[in-house]
């Protein structure tokens, strides 16, 4: 029993050190797009690029699933402003990934400056789930806001919305973050941001539907320079063994990547922690290859820069060794539209694996949908020819 007791307190103990460190000089900010390569197979292609003046010309936060056989991607938009009173969100259905359907009206534009926002998906395979964030004072008012989701048997009809609730019967105040993952026994863990204002927080829930049974996770959120929201935002997670590393955006302008870890199913969390992962302060998207390969995909620029897009790979989840360019400053078009808060770049990455691929959809300039496809094999074969690290 005492070993059992300490073993516990160890695994809970508050820790110093990052969770995970990337190689030294792997990123070399004198060589164009960091002197990074595409890894062999790296295709990109255009899910939604607006035109006429009836398309929305701004557009973020886009959103992969893959349901019955076919990838969604949702995202929001607007008419020319981000966070704008007419923000809305859009989804769009492709059978390979590459040729895809215009896009159609998941949620409304709301009403009296509430906005809606893209909150991402879930599925249990049978039912896909598309959460959808509100706002009922729009996010200028740094009130913050709460998640809904609608149910769907087929991707095309839609329930009516509803609150997600915590494991009392109550909604969750908080909108939730775009990236939930599964552990190996089924249980789902993601963040919400909780209100007043947005306050990073760890969830995970049993309900196999993701709609039910939150559970706040146990962590405290670094001191902030903001009042209204903490220091950490916007998590993607990746699991290394019996233990979950949530990576965070720093909304303090380190300009790296914050981490927590959880090794007792999402329940306690270390305190966050700056990394030695560059970052442009942007969300990222973090998961595992089909062989356990730990992968994070974000602007690794250590600015404000969002460019280049790349993919970094560790093999234990530790070390990151590993980087290959998805989307570089060479191939930048020229922004087309003028509006709030839009500016060059590859913006908000999320991902999903699905034949053989790791498919990352993203926001050009934050008025187009893009979606760059690797292939598994080709970043696996990259990570076998590493060298062993020691430890």
């Amino acid at each position: 029993m005492k070993a059992e007791i300490a073993a516990l307190f160890t695994a809970l103990a508050p820790v110093s050190v990052a969770p995970y460190e990337v190689k030294p000089e792997l990123f070399n900010a004198s060589e164009a797009n960091l002197g990074l390569r595409k890894s062999e197979g790296t295709q990109t292609v255009t899910v939604f690029r607006p035109q006429g003046p009836e398309d929305g010309r701004f557009n973020n936060g886009a959103v992969p699933v893959v349901f019955k056989g076919r990838m969604f991607v949702q995202w929001q938009s607007s008419r020319r402003d981000e966070d704008s009173a007419d923000t809305h969100v859009l989804y769009s259905v492709s059978d390979d990934a590459v040729h895809w359907q215009p896009p159609q009206v998941l949620a409304a534009p709301g009403e009296g400056g509430e906005m809606r926002s893209s909150g991402g998906w879930w599925t249990d395979g049978e039912v896909l789930i598309a959460y959808i964030n509100v706002w009922p004072e729009g996010f200028q008012s740094g009130k913050g806001g709460y998640a809904t989701y609608q149910r769907s048997t087929d991707g095309v009809n839609w329930d009516a919305p509803q609150r997600l609730k915590n494991q009392k019967g109550e909604p969750v105040e908080g909108v939730i973050e775009q990236d939930p993952h599964v552990l190996p026994d089924g249980r789902i863990l993601t963040a919400f941001h909780l209100r007043p204002g947005l306050f990073a927080t760890p969830y995970y829930t049993d309900d196999p539907l993701g709609i039910s049974g939150w559970v706040r996770g146990r962590m405290s959120n670094l001191p902030s320079d903001n009042a209204n929201i903490s220091r950490e935002l916007e998590p993607s997670l990746f699991l290394r063994g019996e233990c979950v590393v949530m990576v965070f955006r720093d909304q303090m302008s380190s300009f790296r990547q914050l981490a927590s870890e959880s090794c007792n199913r999402g329940e306690d969390w270390t305190p966050p922690v700056v990394t030695t992962m560059p970052d442009s302060r942007s969300k990222q998207s973090a998961g595992n290859l089909p062989d356990g390969t730990v992968f994070v995909i974000n602007n690794p620029s250590g600015d404000k820069l969002r460019l280049p897009l790349a993919v970094t790979l560790s093999p234990d989840g530790r070390t990151f060794d590993k980087s290959f360019l998805l989307r570089g400053a060479d191939e930048l078009t020229p922004l087309r539209f003028e509006g709030r808060y839009k500016r060059i770049g590859y913006h908000y990455p999320k991902s999903v694996v699905w034949k053989a691929h790791l498919y990352v959809v993203y926001s050009t300039h934050k008025e187009t949908i893009d979606v760059t496809r690797v292939p598994v094999g080709s970043l696996e074969k990259m990570i076998l020819s590493l060298p062993v690290v020691q430890y």
